[in-house]
């Protein structure tokens, strides 16, 4: 028998008992979890007196869904005294300035958000004025504390006479929030103040020269993911320079603004983070399945208790971070448990036959990608791990190119990028048919929510996307010349164009230049503060490790973007110009 085959042999014989320990671990745990069905004290969990109304309606609504498993809220108030009951092993619900009270070990996941906006008028007439310059601090402060209504000259240093009158909504949360943002107290605000957000919306709407202060959660069209009708988020000049910079661009888009406020380009004080917290990482099953739930289908309910719910990639990114390897179910109680573990069975042995056939099958594959392109994952990362072939064309934006001899053009990922990223999650493209130009946004791609725009290498028109990277999206990792190419693109000027992208000569010293970067871009990324991202990062001896942007949060990518890929795409459209 081949060396070959007795190595596959082995394989599957591996693959099979582990599968079998994996069956018997499930069985077990099955078995514990049915036992408690009956008998044990609910799950308890606290709450800080303001978030009492949302977390007891989680608690209610997850307890009729599983019985067995009832949740009981209990309120906190003293925050010696919470800390004291955290400690002992209980998860609680705070806001945000709560949730700073505790040590370093309290751990911590967001879970909900509280928001306050500037709106003004779709129609406002200086609404292409305010998206160049917006509102800083201190202009807010002065609309705030004035006891009649300013002018739009006043505010934008013009000759105009229109009055801008400006209200705030009288929830109970609203003006502290303000004051603080001013840091004035909350005496000194002098606009009008009416009875909710709805009516502070109301009166913007009907008024194009208004501006109002409100909730968030109230001027959000869910059914559309956009902001209510003919009302606009008044941008705020955050760093106070006179204008809206690239990285404050976050007000033209209701979901662009989310993620802003997600990774910390809207001002901090506006808003406040809902958070789950324990005194360590939860361990116990029925804390984990509530936790869960409660950023899933529990997220339903904030928005009936004037709070804003995250979005889809922040709630799997919060997920993840919870326990992505310990998938939980609670088991309905009430009758004969083993109908229950019969049918866990039936389900555990239908899984593990198609893990077995699954694992052959990328066993089998993994061997093909390496033959075929001899990328993988490689630790640590060095110069030597980034496959560069010859024969392509590359993009300083990390994208790459190479004409067929039908005349298309292929465009891809290229490897130092997807070894930088670690495994991608997701890929966002354009549309069939439509047309492109070198150096504009052509794909995104996407790793549990954070994600990086690149950049087209050629300009024309996109005539195929790679469509099995809509279910696997892997393919780039394990084969981003062959198996992951992104587009097929009819080129507009090829022959211009491929003159400023590399061959493989010289791709290879720009990848020298681009780890010296990429050093640099971590050595600023590492200070005192994120220390706890250092053995992520480097290797022992301080090389680089594969993946290195893995386990970083999205203001680190989003910053990856604007310091490490956008210079790169803007000589080329200087070069271009």
């Amino acid at each position: 028998m081949h060396a070959k085959q007795m190595k596959t042999i082995k394989m599957k014989k591996l693959v099979i008992l582990f599968s079998g320990l994996f069956l018997i671990v499930q069985l077990s745990s099955s078995a514990k979890v049915s036992d408690q069905g009956n008998g044990k004290d609910s799950l308890r969990v606290l709450s800080t007196p303001g978030l009492y109304g949302l977390a007891s309606k989680w608690s209610d609504e997850y307890s009729k869904l599983y019985p067995d498993k009832p949740v009981k809220t209990v309120a906190i108030g003293d925050p010696k005294q919470a800390m004291k009951i955290i400690s002992e092993g209980n998860i609680a619900f705070v806001p945000g300035d709560f949730a700073a009270f505790g040590n370093r070990e309290t751990w911590s996941v967001v879970v909900g958000r509280d928001v306050i906006i500037p709106i003004i008028n779709s129609k406002n007439p200086f609404l292409e004025v305010l998206s160049v310059k917006g509102v800083s601090q201190t202009l807010i402060s002065e609309m705030l504390k004035a006891a009649s209504s300013k002018t739009w000259g006043s505010i934008l240093n013009s000759k105009d006479v229109n009055k801008a009158e400006v209200y705030i909504a009288g929830d109970e949360s609203l003006k502290p929030v303000l004051g603080d943002y001013i840091k004035s107290d909350v005496a000194a605000i002098k606009a009008t103040e009416l009875k909710d957000s709805r009516e502070v919306i109301a009166r913007v709407q009907k008024d194009p020269y208004a501006i109002g202060f409100c909730k968030m959660i109230n001027a959000v069209d869910f059914k559309n993911q956009a902001l209510v009708e003919n009302i606009r988020l008044l941008p705020v000049d955050r760093n106070g320079n006179g204008t809206i910079d690239f990285s404050e661009k976050i007000y033209d888009d209701f979901n662009n603004f989310s993620r802003g406020v997600w990774i910390g380009k809207y001002p901090k004080a506006l808003y406040s983070n809902i958070y789950s917290i324990s005194s360590g990482e939860p361990k116990n099953e029925a804390e984990l399945a509530f936790l869960k739930w409660v950023l899933t289908d529990g997220q339903q309910y904030l928005y009936d208790n004037g709070y804003s719910n995250l979005l889809l990639s922040e709630r799997v990114s919060s997920v993840d971070k919870i326990n992505t390897a310990r998938a939980y179910t609670p088991v309905e109680a009430g009758g004969n448990s083993f109908p229950k573990i019969a049918l866990i069975v039936l389900v555990s042995v239908l899984l593990t036959g198609l893990f077995i056939n699954l694992s052959v099958r990328i066993y089998r594959r993994s061997r093909a990608v390496a033959v075929s392109s001899g990328s993988g994952y490689r630790s640590p990362l060095t110069e030597k791990t980034i496959l560069v072939p010859k024969g392509l064309y590359f993009d300083k934006s990390h994208t790459w190119a190479f004409m067929d001899q039908n005349g298309v053009v292929k465009v891809g990922v290229d490897d130092f990028l997807q070894h930088v990223t670690g495994p991608i999650t997701r890929i966002k493209v354009k549309a069939q048919d439509t047309k492109v130009k070198k150096g504009e946004a052509i794909m995104s791609i996407i790793q549990n929510g954070k994600q990086l725009n690149l950049y087209a290498p050629v300009s024309g028109k996109i005539i195929e996307h790679n469509h099995n990277l809509d279910s696997d999206s892997t393919l780039i990792n394990s084969s981003p010349y062959n198996e992951g190419w992104v587009y097929k693109i009819e080129p507009d000027n090829w022959n211009r164009e491929s003159q400023l992208l590399f061959m493989a000569e010289k791709e290879k010293e720009h990848i020298k230049e681009d780890f010296a970067r990429l050093r640099d871009f971590l050595a600023m990324v590492l200070n005192p503060d994120k220390v706890m991202y250092a053995m992520a990062v480097l290797q022992d001896g301080g090389e680089l490790s594969d993946g290195v942007l893995h386990d970083f949060g999205p203001e680190i990518w989003e910053d990856f973007q604007t310091k490490f890929i956008d210079p790169s795409r803007q000589v080329w459209f200087y070069e271009i110009i």
